[in-house]
């Protein structure tokens, strides 16, 4: 199969699966993760819809929105409010936390992007400038990456459709220009978040005196690069799919791709890049392999409470010693230079140079 074959149907089996039959593997963490995640998500949506306004929609975001849950993982969230301020919007958030608390998962990082209430409005009009804060460019870029929603989700759909449609209509310099392309402006923040993540590691170690650096350092290495790897391909497919696409008008031409990447926001990231090695490479891979097996094992990592509760206490001058920071480390590089060789791979290489450097 060819890149441009890319169909938008990615419903069960999804493509994650497909590739492990297709190449024989067996990939248990994968799989468990994702039974894990479903019926995760089923629980909350049985205990919380009840809960959420209907201008509201109650997102999750993390290893559960990616169906990479694990025993340790926490649960990190948003009430996502489209529409006029209301005190009742407060109120809710208090019950959903009471409610995650009685049901005995793990809350977010105190302090953290999570947690609490999330308005559209500076999502969808706060792209860039100094009012773009940290934050907020996390909340926005982690709802196209990774994010799943609780109960109705009219308040969810309608603000990814809104983010996307800035970022696909502001790439049109002109009447006569065409959305039936790679998106740079959306790639440049998918690019500008994943630095974001990288210089941020330095600044949270400074302050938190290396407080679970070991553990941040691997998620960084392996599902924060995953992030990053689906948004690249996100983008890259955009070009490939609407490829002798026929010009009509240019934002009618914008809501295509519009509808395009909702459809792969909806999706995960390990099943983004599994259809793109299924399409463009096939399940004899190397590169592809490499990618899942490698990510296979650092979900057994993040399930194993000894191995976890091992990174998240190391010391710094503790890890040149310590088998479990050694192994990490090595799936990390491992990771590294799977999903480089399968980046600088045609049909790939192509989008890479011209897209991914410059």
């Amino acid at each position: 199969m060819k890149l441009n074959e890319l169909s938008l149907a990615v419903e069960p089996p999804a493509p994650v699966l497909q590739l492990r039959d297709a190449c024989g593997a067996e990939w248990p963490n994968i799989t468990a993760s994702r039974e894990r995640s479903a019926a995760k998500l089923k629980a909350l949506r049985v205990h919380l819809t009840a809960t959420v306004p209907h201008d509201t929609t109650l997102v999750v975001f993390g290893s559960l929105a990616r169906n990479e849950f694990t025993a340790e993982s926490d649960v990190d969230w948003t009430l996502l409010v489209d529409g006029a301020a209301n005190p009742e919007h407060w109120d809710t958030t208090q019950r959903i936390r009471a409610k995650l608390g009685s049901l005995g998962i793990n809350p977010p990082t105190a302090g953290g992007a999570f947690g609490s209430l999330t308005f559209s409005h500076d999502l969808i009009h706060k792209i860039g400038g100094d009012d773009d804060t940290n934050q907020n460019t996390t909340q926005r870029l982690l709802l196209l990456l990774e994010s799943a929603c609780i109960g109705p989700g009219r308040a969810y759909e309608h603000v990814v459709e809104s983010i996307l449609t800035r970022y696909i209509e502001e790439d049109l310099l002109s009447p006569n220009d065409t959305p039936f392309r790679v998106p740079r402006f959306l790639l440049n923040d998918f690019a500008r978040y994943w630095w974001t993540m990288a210089v941020d590691f330095a600044h949270k170690r400074r302050v938190r005196q290396a407080d679970k650096w070991a553990l941040r350092t691997t998620k960084l290495r392996l599902s924060r690069k995953l992030l990053y790897s689906a948004g690249l391909l996100s983008c890259y497919l955009c070009g490939e799919h609407f490829r002798g696409a026929r010009r009509s008008n240019p934002y009618h031409d914008a809501r295509q791709v519009t509808q395009f990447l909702a459809h792969l926001v909806r999706t995960t990231p390990l099943d983004i890049v599994a259809r793109v090695v299924l399409d463009s490479f096939g399940e004899s891979s190397v590169a592809g392999r490499a990618i899942f097996d490698t990510y296979d094992e650092f979900l057994g990592v993040m399930n194993d409470s000894g191995k976890r509760e091992t990174l998240e206490r190391l010391r710094p001058e503790e890890a040149a010693s310590n088998a479990v920071y050694q192994e990490a480390r090595q799936l990390g590089t491992k990771f590294h230079g799977a999903v480089t060789r399968l980046l600088f791979q045609e049909p790939l290489r192509e989008f890479t140079i011209h897209y991914g450097v410059f």
